[in-house]
């Protein structure tokens, strides 16, 4: 993997994670809130589910 590669994928990243507040900032304020009252232990498993899912996505992706 080139590094041109590595930048697309973070500006991509970027974008999906910028597209909710711009969309709808009341619902993003919301969901923050709620995400908040989270403890740590859901926290890290919800953490554990997107680096896996990533994970994944790329080992079926390569």
């Amino acid at each position: 993997m080139d590094s041109d590669a590595l930048w697309l994928a973070m500006a991509l990243v970027l974008v999906i994670e910028g597209l909710f507040p711009f969309v709808s900032p009341a619902g993003w304020r919301r969901m923050f809130a709620q995400i908040l009252q989270l403890n740590d232990g859901q926290l890290r498993f919800f953490g554990m589910c997107s680096i896996l899912a990533g994970a994944l996505l790329i080992w079926f992706l390569l």
